[in-house]
């Protein structure tokens, strides 16, 4: 007969082995996402150096899928759980995809892609959007913590590139009338101006995929959510701009 001393002290192994394991697999998580963030600013550094006009270009067309995949599958899993919930979650991805286009429009306004670098562009979007898709997939919370590194520095390039601009080495030209119409900036605007809310832009993305790394948002999109149906055509988020592109 097990004593209770012998049973509190089985299922206390068997809790810090629980979360042993769980710490593992985060931990493996986090490398590896760390490690793919890593992978793809190596090839930026390469390719673009400090050329933070062409540099954006490439990236946001990069940054454009992860939310819209994100946002697909998981509408797809609602329509297969035949289940409401969803629509909070569903919206940010969308509007991140989103906002993350309309970031490349304002930027090949300003650097003026020749046509190699948007057959790099193509070829770009062809490869992670398949590769981005499989793994989310499989991975979907790896996936999001990858995307938050990828916003991260994100925002530490558009910080460089800002102090770039108020040094003087890269000159603060008016900012493009779709970025002022966007944003509501000024209309005297500069590229400055436009990179501050770009990089705001950013981190927001950088917060929200950290949660859903998490599970945050996964846990309230779980909860019934009435607005779902009620509301199908209100914004959820500010990043659903009606200034056009």
């Amino acid at each position: 007969m097990v004593s209770a001393e012998g049973g509190n002290n089985a299922q206390r192994f068997f809790f810090e082995c629980s979360d042993w394991i769980e710490g593992l697999e985060m931990n493996l998580s986090d490398k590896f996402a760390r490690g793919q963030t890593m992978f793809f600013r190596f090839f930026a550094d390469v390719f673009f150096a400090k050329r933070y006009g062409h540099r954006a270009v490439v990236l946001e067309t990069i940054a454009g899928v992860p939310g819209m995949v994100a946002g697909m599958w998981i509408h797809l899993r609602s329509l297969r759980q035949m289940k409401t919930g969803y629509g909070p979650t569903i919206r940010e991805l969308l509007a991140e995809a989103e906002n993350e286009r309309m970031h490349l429009m304002f930027f090949i306004d300003i650097a003026k892609p020749n046509a190699l670098e948007r057959a790099l562009i193509l070829a770009a979007q062809a490869i992670f959007w398949n590769y981005y898709f499989v793994f989310y997939v499989f991975f979907p919370k790896t996936a999001h913590k990858m995307i938050h590194y990828f916003e991260e520095e994100a925002v530490s390039s558009y910080t460089q590139y800002l102090e770039m601009i108020e040094s003087g080495e890269i000159e603060d030209v008016p900012a493009p009338q779709l970025a002022i119409d966007y944003y509501s900036l000024a209309s005297d605007a500069r590229l400055s101006d436009m990179i501050q809310c770009v990089r705001a832009d950013e981190q927001h993305h950088a917060d929200v995929n950290l949660r859903m790394a998490t599970g945050q948002l996964q846990e309230e999109a779980s909860t019934p959510f009435k607005q779902d149906e009620a509301s199908p055509t209100a914004p959820s988020n500010a990043f659903l701009s009606e200034a056009g592109g």
